[in-house]
C-alpha cells in the first residue's frame, strides 16, 4: 500500500469502498489506500447499486448539467457538498452518425464518440482529470500531476489551473512540441525525463511517496479511472439509452476499455438500458500492441514491448490495465488488432475527408483497426458500431509527414496571381 495522505475517510455518496480487482478484499474509500496490502493488486470503486436503483434514472440524468457532472451520482466524488472544482466544460462531446464514412467502410450504421473537441484541452483525458482533481480538492492535496505521453499532462496543466493547483507533470523527453508548449502555457511544471513512458510512470511512483503529491494516474488512480466511464455512459444515452453492438476503443495504459465496459454494466444493472450484446474491441499500434498481441495469441496476459510508433499517445508497452483490458475483451466477445504507422495515417486521413474530424495518431490506429475488424468480419457490416476518437489532430499535425516511417513532405510552390495559373495547376 502506498500512504499519500493521512486523512479520514471523505463521504462519496453511493460509494461503498474501494475493492482489490485481484483477490476482493476492501478497504475504506480513501485516498490513503492505492493498492491492495495483500497482493498489490489495483482497487476498483465500488457503489450501492441497490440504493441507486429508482433515484438514479434516465430522467435525472437528463436533467443534469452538460458536463460529466450529469453522471455525479455514478462517480467518486461527494456530490453532497460544494460542486467540483472543474471539469463543468468537459463531457457531453458529440457523437456523429458518420454516414460517409460508413460508405466507404460498407457498413449499415457507423458512429463517431468524438472527443477531440472535448473541453479544455480536446482530449478523452479531460473526462478522469476532471474526476482525479475533484477528488484531490476533496483529500486536502495542494500539488498535483502525472505520469503522461502528452494528453493527459496537458490535461492536468489546465484543470490544476482552473481549480487553483500547482501540477508538476513528467514526460518522455521526445514529446511533440505542440503538446509540451500547451502544457506550459497553463503554468504547469514540465519535467522531461529520458527513456519511454513506463520509465517515467515508475519514477511517479517513487515521486508521490517522496513528495505526497497528488499524481492522477498513480496515487490517485482508483479514483482517475472512473471518470473514463462517462465515455461508456455518453454514448448510450446520445443514441437512445441503448448499446451499441460494437465498440473500438484505443488502448495505451488500458483505461478506457475496462471503464467503458464498466459503464455499460452499470447501466444495465440500474435499468437504463437493454441488457444487449456490446462487444468491446481494442485498437493499438503495430509499433506498440502488447495487448493486441495477447488477444490474438489467446494469452491472457502480454508481453511487455518497447514502442515505436507516430501513436505516441497510446505507446505504453507495458500497460498498468492491460490484464483488465484482455479480460473485458474475452468477456464481452471482441477482439483486438493493431495498424501500421501507414495505415494509421490513411485513416486520419479518411476520417477527416469523410467527417470532418481532425483526429491524433489513437484515433486513427482506432479506425485503422475497426476498418481492419469489419473486413475481416469480425465486427459484422450490418451491426451497430461505435468507433471512439480520444484525441485532437492539430496536436499531433506532424505526424501526417509519415508513411511506414518514411517522412515524405510534399513542397508546393506558389503560382502566380492569374486565373490561368490557377486553372493549369487544378
Amino acid at each position: 500500500m502506498l500512504v499519500v495522505l493521512e486523512s479520514e475517510v471523505i463521504p462519496m455518496s453511493y460509494v461503498r469502498c474501494l475493492r482489490c480487482k485481484e483477490c476482493g478484499a476492501e478497504y475504506p474509500a480513501s485516498s490513503t489506500f492505492t493498492s491492495c496490502d495483500e497482493d498489490f493488486g489495483p482497487l476498483e470503486v465500488v457503489y450501492d447499486y441497490e440504493a441507486m436503483r429508482g433515484r438514479v434514472t434516465r430522467a435525472s440524468i437528463e436533467a443534469g448539467p452538460r458536463s460529466i457532472w450529469r453522471y455525479r451520482e455514478l462517480l467518486p466524488v461527494d456530490w453532497e457538498g460544494a460542486p467540483p472544482p472543474t471539469g463543468h466544460r468537459s463531457g457531453l462531446t458529440p457523437l456523429v452518425r458518420a454516414d460517409r464514412l460508413a460508405r466507404r467502410l460498407g457498413v449499415d450504421e457507423l458512429w463517431v464518440k468524438d472527443d477531440s473537441v472535448n473541453q479544455p484541452t480536446f482530449s478523452y483525458k479531460d473526462r478522469v482529470v476532471a474526476v482525479a482533481l475533484a477528488r484531490a480538492v476533496e483529500c486536502g492535496f495542494d500539488t498535483v500531476g502525472c505520469a503522461s505521453t502528452g494528453n493527459l499532462a496537458h490535461s492536468v496543466a489546465a484543470h490544476a489551473a482552473m481549480a487553483g493547483l500547482r501540477a508538476v507533470v513528467m514526460i518522455p523527453h521526445d514529446l511533440e512540441a505542440g503538446k509540451v508548449a500547451a502544457m506550459k502555457a497553463f503554468g504547469a511544471k514540465v519535467v522531461p525525463i529520458e527513456g519511454n513512458y513506463d520509465d517515467v510512470n515508475r519514477l511517479c511512483t517513487e515521486i508521490a511517496d517522496r513528495f505526497g503529491w497528488g499524481l492522477v494516474n498513480v496515487n490517485l488512480r482508483p479514483f482517475y479511472t472512473e471518470g473514463a466511464k462517462t465515455f461508456g455512459f455518453e454514448i448510450a444515452e446520445q443514441l437512445g439509452w441503448r448499446l451499441p453492438a460494437h465498440t473500438v476503443l484505443p488502448v495505451a495504459g488500458g483505461t478506457i476499455l475496462p471503464k467503458v465496459a464498466k459503464s455499460y454494466r452499470e447501466l444495465v444493472t440500474l435499468g437504463l438500458v437493454e441488457d444487449t450484446p456490446a462487444r468491446i474491441h481494442g485498437a493499438q499500434a503495430a509499433g506498440c500492441d502488447p495487448v493486441a498481441t495477447a488477444v490474438r495469441e489467446g494469452k491472457r496476459d502480454f508481453r511487455p514491448q518497447k514502442p515505436k510508433t507516430i501513436a505516441k499517445s497510446i505507446a505504453i508497452g507495458n500497460p498498468a490495465d492491460g490484464p483488465y483490458v484482455i479480460e473485458e475483451i474475452r468477456r464481452s466477445g471482441g477482439w483486438a488488432d493493431s495498424a501500421s504507422d501507414g495505415e494509421i495515417v490513411a485513416a486520419i486521413r479518411l476520417l477527416a475527408e469523410t467527417e470532418g474530424i481532425f483526429t491524433e495518431p489513437a484515433g486513427g490506429a482506432t479506425l485503422a483497426v475497426a476498418k481492419k475488424l469489419i473486413d475481416s468480419g469480425r465486427i459484422p457490416r450490418d451491426e451497430p458500431i461505435c468507433v471512439g476518437i480520444t484525441g485532437n489532430g492539430l496536436k499531433t499535425i506532424e505526424a501526417l509527414d509519415y508513411d511506414d516511417g518514411r517522412v515524405e513532405r510534399e513542397v508546393v510552390g506558389a503560382i502566380p496571381a492569374r486565373i490561368e495559373a490557377f486553372a493549369a495547376l487544378i
